[in-house]
């Protein structure tokens, strides 16, 4: 990983708690930032799961066997088994939900 240097501005009552529990702040810092972004991503999905792009709904409305029928056949569609998981469907203000038989 290549690392490059930045400054970031703390109180100093912060930089104390950090100094508390790591001694290498840098380490720290990293991990709260990487542990944020991870938060943020998995909100981004929630949110992208409350409200699906238009196309994914779509998509969902036509279901696997109708999608698949419209790729072109060097897609590898065949790589796709519908049979081997459970059929799910889009319902708004519930999101993805299984189909029951």
């Amino acid at each position: 990983m290549v690392k490059e240097r930045v400054t970031v501005t703390l109180p100093s009552e912060i930089l104390k708690n950090i100094d508390r529990q790591e001694r290498n702040r840098s380490k720290f810092i990293l991990m709260a930032v990487q542990h944020e972004l991870q938060r943020r991503r998995r909100e981004e999905l929630r949110r992208s799961l409350r409200s699906p792009h238009p196309e994914s709904v779509e998509t969902a409305e036509l279901g696997l066997a109708e999608w698949t029928s419209r790729l072109p056949d060097e897609a590898g569609v065949d790589v796709l088994d519908p049979s081997a998981g459970k059929e799910i469907r889009w319902v708004p203000e519930e999101g993805w939900v299984e189909v029951e038989e």
